[in-house]
């Protein structure tokens, strides 16, 4: 969030990248797969093994990689188009070590699953130190080889301001979706915690109010409304800037591994991949659940704004730490979430 008198911090430094022991080679039954049809053949399979371990798109292969806990279900997933790799420990126990280290509920970090080293790995920024830093190590070793933490020189900030300026009286966030709301109307979603700080909004600093804010949560989720008030045109699109639009057709849900691209207001638009899905992350003003962690950047003023692939609608720009010059992380809150809890659809 950008608020009048207050500088905000960016993003999260470093991609995660480490490879699994175990990893099989490529069948040759692997199928040639889009970013869709991975996510479609990921939820069939996964759902089809026990002790399910987590899948992700390869997107330079374009093949679903799909862990596996044993040679059983490795045949099973490598039959349906798949790679497989036999890893460690299955999702369920992963994300139960993932709800213990986010009980510890430490301001400055951030908790995600990487599928690809099949660890919890929790992120510690440069205001933990001290006790705090003492007690997240000790929970991070009582996981044994489930979780590892990582540190980045940045600050987990929230960032207010898909891709077009939003002002309101001493902050600017970026549009999200054009959405029609619950009742009817037409509307837009951005971030939560633009919206509960900011009830009007205008697409000028200063101009005349253009919608008024609606439901959302912040922290817990990070996703709010507001509903058109003036005589506005809201096509469903994406600003890519430079003179270029992006149809938005729906939503979709985003996949480790996707190519993916973000539109805000104060770094227009930039390109990344998903790290990790339902990732949580501690800000000052709360834990925030559920999130799309990438390795996009972003900074002050790009809240609310637009993850897209293609003309699916995957996110809502949340926080992270870093910037556009050396690099970020950030994190994003997902879209059919935000739909399916605010009785909302896109266009």
């Amino acid at each position: 969030m950008v608020l009048a008198g207050a500088a905000v911090a960016a993003l999260a430094a470093g991609a995660l990248t480490a490879t699994t022991a175990n990893a099989s080679q490529e069948t040759p039954t692997a199928k040639t797969l889009s970013a869709d049809s991975a996510a479609r053949l990921a939820t069939k399979v996964t759902s089809q093994i026990k002790g399910d371990a987590g899948s992700y798109y390869d997107a330079a292969a374009r093949k679903l990689v799909v862990n596996v806990t044993n040679q059983a279900a490795k045949e099973k997933a490598e039959a349906a188009g798949a790679r497989a790799r036999i890893v460690e420990h299955t999702m369920a126990q992963l994300d139960s070590a993932k709800d213990a280290l986010t009980a510890k509920n430490i301001p400055g970090t951030a908790r995600a699953v990487d599928v690809k080293t099949n660890k919890v790995v929790v992120t510690a920024d440069k205001t933990v130190k001290g006790a705090a830093l003492a007690k997240l190590e000790k929970a991070v070793k009582a996981q044994g080889g489930k979780a590892e933490l990582k540190r980045t020189d940045g600050k987990f900030t929230t960032k207010i301001a898909g891709g077009d300026a939003i002002w309101g009286n001493g902050g600017r966030c970026s549009l999200g979706f054009n959405v029609t709301t619950a009742d009817g109307k037409p509307g837009f979603l951005t971030a939560g915690h633009c919206t509960t700080a900011i009830s009007s909004w205008s697409d000028s600093q200063g101009g005349q109010e253009i919608a008024k804010s609606g439901d959302g949560k912040f922290p817990g989720n990070d996703y709010g409304i507001a509903t058109y008030t003036g005589d506005t045109d809201h096509p469903s699109e994406v600003n890519l800037y430079g003179g270029g639009t992006q149809a938005i057709s729906g939503a979709g849900e985003a996949q480790v591994g996707q190519k993916v691209t973000r539109s805000g207001s104060t770094t227009q638009v930039h390109d990344g991949t998903v790290k990790a899905v339902n990732a949580s992350v501690t800000y000052p003003e709360g834990t925030v659940n559920g999130l799309i962690q990438t390795d996009v950047c972003a900074e002050p003023g790009d809240s609310g704004g637009s993850l897209f692939a293609g003309d699916k609608a995957l996110g809502l720009t949340s926080g992270g730490s870093g910037d556009c010059s050396s690099g970020g992380e950030t994190y994003f809150q997902p879209v059919p979430a935000a739909l399916d809890a605010l009785g909302a659809k896109i266009g």
